[in-house]
């Protein structure tokens, strides 16, 4: 994995929706609390995780869903 191997701080993910739709998905969420699990115990902090859809965009940060706790 690049930031592992290039001692990263922090990363982003970024990933499209070839229907358009940017909303996260329940997938979307549980991968990226998944993340945010995995970049804890590495030291690797997880910024964001964007989605990109048609002329839109959704942000994890944005909503303040960067956790590694599931969403209530």
């Amino acid at each position: 994995m690049p930031a592992v191997r290039d001692s990263a701080a922090a990363v982003i993910f970024v990933h499209n929706h070839p229907s358009g739709d940017p909303e996260a998905s329940p997938e979307d969420r549980a991968l990226t609390r998944r993340l945010v699990s995995v970049g804890e115990i590495m030291g690797i902090r997880v910024l964001d995780h964007v989605i990109i859809g048609d002329g839109r965009h959704f942000s994890f940060a944005d909503k303040g869903w960067l956790t590694s706790e599931p969403a209530s």
